[in-house]
């Protein structure tokens, strides 16, 4: 299983089909390439590009089912016609995009389809929804990453996204961004993503004591203990760990830590930590979880706080602080005519494109231009390349541990100043002449 099930092309908004219809009705349907990107948000200087591999997946099966046929037709809106040619109906187009774990900016293609008209058309909804939510977790976690400064994170948001689909898009992108791992059992089957998890409150609160339930636990998991100590009284709880992390050291045992899920956790990491170490348990890890992201780890690890790892779970899982992408799907070009939109703060770029990126001499990013396909830039590489071409893959896709040394490889290379919470720099992105130029007669 390489990506969550797809439900079928009837996910898809009315729309795709009404619009289908008009051009099957007129004989339209000459190549038309779709530029898909993201529109400048004042909460994100930069996003990472996921999603790809489902899209892929999707397209290369791409059919509409008898039975799917069968429940249009009752609709009673479409003709005996079209209904027939949607049933032959298969992606016969080429796809360029970014690789997954590229990071891209406000307005630059992430993916461009060229295809049968009807074809680049009836996918819109699903590249939208899928590109932009992974796109738009795989954003979020990576500013957690960064804010982490190093620290272990792991996904623990499956208990409160938005579905069971999101869910898993929260583990997979989370990793691709430099997650460790995620609390969610079948991100784990699914794509090889390291599993992670312990106990809740309520395993404390099972027993007649928090050391029957410690004890319980580590008799079960000698190897991989986090004891939970917040149940009742963090501060004893750190105690009743310890006591019973130095029985598991006399059997051969090594406690791994404790976790903090409330309070205040600078101050309580702080204690837990000065408890531990004077038990003789220096190499416990403090974790902690309860409501963090960016702004949080950032000010947790500014003020001090002894925390080894973290567990990231709601605010990520549902990007609270920007919950969605303003992701959209433009037509660019039509037969041999160069199309765009022109409405007021809605424009669009006419015109296949290339995104141009140029690297300074210490190894930064040094800016983008978005082109025409046939531009080039002096000194710099390309970063739309061919997934797809007459409806088949190209080539193999990467793995997602690929993927993820991907992201990391290029996290790097983007200065701190474009990776900041507030006042980030805006990353430059140019226009170039010829697609300039090209906008003026469209």
């Amino acid at each position: 299983m390489s990506s969550p099930e797809f439900p079928g092309p009837l996910f898809i908004d009315l729309y795709e089909l009404t619009m289908a219809a008009g051009y099957f009705d007129r004989h339209m349907d000459a190549p038309a390439t779709f530029s898909l990107f993201v529109r400048p948000n004042p909460r994100r200087g930069y996003f990472v590009a996921a999603g790809l591999q489902a899209v892929v997946d999707v397209l290369t099966r791409f059919h509409f089912s008898d039975e799917e046929i069968d429940w249009l037709a009752r609709t009673g809106r479409f003709s005996r016609e079209f209904l027939g040619h949607l049933s032959t109906l298969r992606f016969t187009g080429d796809v360029m995009a970014m690789a997954e774990g590229e990071i891209f900016f406000p307005d630059e293609p992430v993916l461009e389809v060229t295809a049968p008209l009807i074809q680049a058309q009836i996918i819109e909804t699903y590249l939208i929804n899928t590109m932009g939510l992974a796109c738009l977790l795989a954003t979020k976690a990576a500013r957690c990453v960064h804010a982490a400064a190093g620290r272990s994170i792991v996904d623990f948001s499956l208990r409160r996204t938005q579905g069971i689909h999101a869910g898993m898009v929260a583990a997979r992108s989370s990793y691709i961004a430099g997650f460790a791992g995620t609390s969610n059992v079948l991100a784990g089957k699914t794509w090889d993503i390291p599993i992670s998890g312990t106990m809740a409150h309520s395993f404390v609160t099972a027993f007649e004591s928090e050391t029957h339930a410690f004890e319980a636990y580590a008799t079960l998991f000698p190897d991989s203990a986090v004891f939970l100590i917040d149940t009742y009284d963090t501060l004893q709880g750190a105690r009743n760990a310890a006591a019973v992390g130095n029985r598991m050291k006399q059997k051969g045992d090594t406690l791994l830590g404790v976790r903090l899920d409330s309070g205040d956790m600078i101050t309580l990491s702080r204690q837990v930590r000065r408890i531990l170490d004077e038990a003789g348990l220096s190499h416990a890890k403090i974790f902690a979880s309860s409501g963090f992201d960016e702004y949080t780890l950032e000010r947790m690890i500014a003020g001090g706080a002894r925390i080894d790892a973290f567990g990231v779970g709601t605010r990520m899982g549902v990007s609270a602080d920007a919950p969605y992408l303003d992701m959209v799907y433009k037509m660019v070009r039509l037969g041999d005519r160069n199309v765009r939109k022109v409405s007021e703060g809605k424009m669009t770029l006419a015109g296949e494109k290339q995104v141009f990126r140029k690297t300074a001499v210490n190894g930064h990013f040094d800016g983008d231009v978005i082109g025409l396909r046939g531009d080039s830039v002096d000194g710099a590489v390309t970063l739309l390349a061919p997934v797809m071409e007459k409806g088949r893959p190209v080539g193999t896709m990467p793995t997602l541990k690929e993927i993820r040394a991907c992201f990391a490889d290029n996290f790097k290379r983007l200065e701190y100043d474009y990776k900041r919470f507030e006042d980030a720099k805006p990353y430059p992105v140019q226009v170039s002449e010829r697609l300039a130029e090209l906008q003026e007669g469209c």
